[in-house]
């Protein structure tokens, strides 16, 4: 059931009128800002100084991860161990996230990859069959919160932290509970009959989905399609060598990688580029145009409320805020800030295990979220999903936070 969104022709005119003023204004708006501060000619030369150093000195970094860890992801959709991690997982889904057994497969194919595959992967009538709408609908949130994990935790691992990214992990679950449960509230307060109806439209009305345990056997088999080789990206033949299969799986997982590496370099250089300009301050001699120079906007503001930061996450400098904030855009960008941060000194365990389950959990969820309900129907929605998220992603960092203390307390 869609909602008409329509506008007026009077509302719609009003908008692509104001559209492109609006637009003019914020442009000028902040370079004027820029201005004032640091000098027109030292700001633009502190933007483009900053986004080439991003682009020679993290976005190379990350694009050489994401190489490495597609490859991996695609050797172990290949080799069998997505589905193994799919079968250990299904016991967590019903009494966790409220969804069937079938919907981890989901979770590990966005952790190993991205937060849309699980739109490509519900589009799957065998494992759409499974879920009533309101859960169907809620995997939009349940999969987002695993997006680009491996990458994240890789790179977290890469800077010398250990514990602090299973922490991370950890509390990136805990987010995940609750934007998933809290979606499918929302969703069942507007659309009470979602609860019944088959999220598989062709199924019969009188027919009801087949509950977990009732049919645990035929969910093993369906799940074993669902997720067989042969049905994933990689289509591998199982009479070539297995030394043939992994050279293919390694090689077409590394390409799928410098892919995403390329997709990333927008929210990269732009997003970062634009949160270091308001982060940092000037340099040891002032504004000179060099890069990760800024007017400490943010800074500024989160000061004001530092004590929410501290208390709720941990986070004792008020730059670290510029993390959570590049996070809702692109993930990405938002580990891009962390090297600069390690240089200035305010990172430390606690800091990495909220950056992590954040990192993880909102994973540029604001960029994507529309697309991805749009693609499976149910766009009007959108709103709801991403407060939904945006709480979640708190929830996230708030239990790494006090996670990592306990675990600080017990080692």
């Amino acid at each position: 059931m869609k909602q008409n969104t329509k506008r007026s022709p009077l509302s719609q005119k009003l908008r692509k009128a104001l559209s492109p003023i609006l637009c003019l204004l914020a442009v000028i708006g902040l370079f004027t800002y820029l201005a004032w501060v640091m000098g027109l000619a030292n700001a633009l030369n502190t933007i483009m100084n900053t986004a080439h150093d991003l682009l020679l000195n993290t976005v190379f970094y990350l694009m050489g991860i994401c190489v490495i860890t597609s490859a991996i992801g695609r050797l172990f959709v290949d080799f069998g161990v997505v589905t193994l991690l799919e079968k250990l997982l299904r016991p967590l889904m019903r009494p966790l996230f409220n969804l069937p057994g079938v919907a981890s497969l989901g979770a590990a194919m966005t952790f190993l990859s991205d937060n849309p595959a699980i739109i490509s992967l519900a589009k799957d009538p065998q494992f759409k069959h499974y879920f009533r709408k309101y859960e169907y609908i809620s995997l939009t949130n349940f999969g987002t919160a695993f997006g680009m994990g491996l990458l994240v935790m890789v790179f977290m691992v890469g800077h010398g932290f250990i514990t602090a990214p299973l922490v991370g992990l950890c509390g990136a679950f805990c987010g995940c509970i609750v934007s998933t449960r809290l979606m499918q509230r929302f969703i069942l307060k507007q659309y009470p009959h979602y609860k019944e109806e088959s999220a598989d439209e062709t199924v019969d009305e009188g027919l009801k989905i087949k509950d977990e345990g009732q049919n645990s056997n035929d969910s093993e088999n369906s799940t074993t399609n669902v997720i067989s080789p042969s049905s994933c990206v990689l289509h591998p033949s199982s009479q070539n060598s297995t030394f043939l299969r992994i050279l293919n799986a390694l090689l077409d997982g590394g390409k799928a990688g410098v892919e995403v590496g390329i997709a990333i370099i927008p929210g990269v250089l732009i997003i970062s580029t634009l949160v270091m300009v308001l982060t940092f301050g000037a340099g040891a001699d002032g504004y000179d145009g060099a890069a990760y120079q800024g007017t400490a906007l943010l800074p500024w503001l989160a000061g004001k409320i530092s004590f929410v930061f501290d208390w709720l996450f941990g986070l004792q400098d008020p730059h670290l805020v510029a993390f959570p904030i590049t996070a809702l855009g692109a993930v990405g960008a938002a580990l891009g800030l962390i090297p600069s941060f390690m240089e200035q000194g305010w990172i430390d365990g606690n800091a990495i295990a909220v950056f992590t389950a954040i990192g993880m959990c909102w994973s540029g969820f604001l960029s994507t979220h529309t697309a991805m309900l749009d693609s499976i129907g149910y766009r009007q929605l959108t709103s709801k999903a991403i407060l939904a998220h945006t709480i979640g992603g708190l929830a996230a960092a708030f239990a790494a936070h006090w996670l990592f203390v306990l675990v600080s307390m017990l080692m």
